[in-house]
């Protein structure tokens, strides 16, 4: 079986509608446990108290924002090389997933910010990056908004995409490459003594695992959407040319 098999919209939508039932309830079980794990059952940090908690919901925000956005990359190129309507319409799906886990990361950075740093905003190169990744988003569902034809906007938003990426992919390692920056390190990292530690850790990895779910839901509930619109709006237009 091949994976260009569900770039077949019928074959997407029956394999969809079978996952998100136990998508949604999967997602819903790991968001429940880890935040209820973490808010209500974790010990305040030595340093920062009780605000530490907030990484329970700015962690995995800040990883789907950007994640999001490669997602849409990866989508984007299989509409511009193999011109797959699917794809096109799973990435536009997923701009406003992605724009909202932007929005939650950049509110409750700032809320953490406050009471570390003094201030709800700094010019830091990960924040400053992570403020233009937000625009990003904002600017190509706008773009998907003002443009009539499908394909049009599929390639032009494609292209915004690209773009975009160095944004993505900046907000990301922004730390590594300037450490003069006030953000701190990773929290997850493949090394472990940079890990926060396990008493956060763990509940960390159940919340992330909840937002991972919950995008993937959304993003598949909303490509849904976009098809039946698609469909609909087809057969509109071959009502009108009869």
């Amino acid at each position: 079986m091949s994976i260009w098999e569900y770039a077949n919209p019928k074959r997407f939508m029956q394999t969809s509608g079978w996952a998100l039932p136990y998508l949604t309830v999967a997602s819903a079980v790991c968001l429940v446990v880890g935040l209820v794990w973490g808010f209500f059952f974790t010990p305040d940090d030595f340093r920062q108290g009780s605000t530490v908690k907030i990484i329970y919901l700015h962690v995995p925000s800040a990883l789907m924002a950007i994640n999001a956005w490669l997602m849409m990359l990866v989508a984007s190129l299989i509409w511009l090389v193999r011109r797959h309507h699917v794809s096109a319409l799973a990435a536009k799906a997923a701009a406003p997933v992605g724009v909202t886990m932007t929005l939650i990361a950049l509110a409750t950075g700032a809320i953490w910010g406050q009471p570390m740093w003094g201030t709800y905003w700094a010019w830091d190169p990960r924040l400053t990056s992570f403020l233009i990744l937000f625009l990003f988003y904002l600017g190509y569902m706008a773009l998907w908004a003002a443009i009539e034809d499908p394909d049009t906007a599929a390639d032009l938003t494609s292209v915004l995409c690209l773009v975009g990426s160095v944004f993505a992919l900046l907000s990301r390692y922004a730390v590594n490459f300037w450490n003069q920056g006030l953000h701190q390190g990773a929290s997850l990292s493949l090394d472990k003594e940079e890990n926060v530690a396990d008493v956060f850790y763990f509940p960390l990895l159940v919340s992330i695992a909840g937002f991972v779910l919950l995008f993937v839901a959304l993003v598949l509930l909303r490509t849904r959407t976009e098809i039946r619109a698609r469909r609909l709006s087809a057969l509109r237009a071959r009502e009108r040319a009869s």
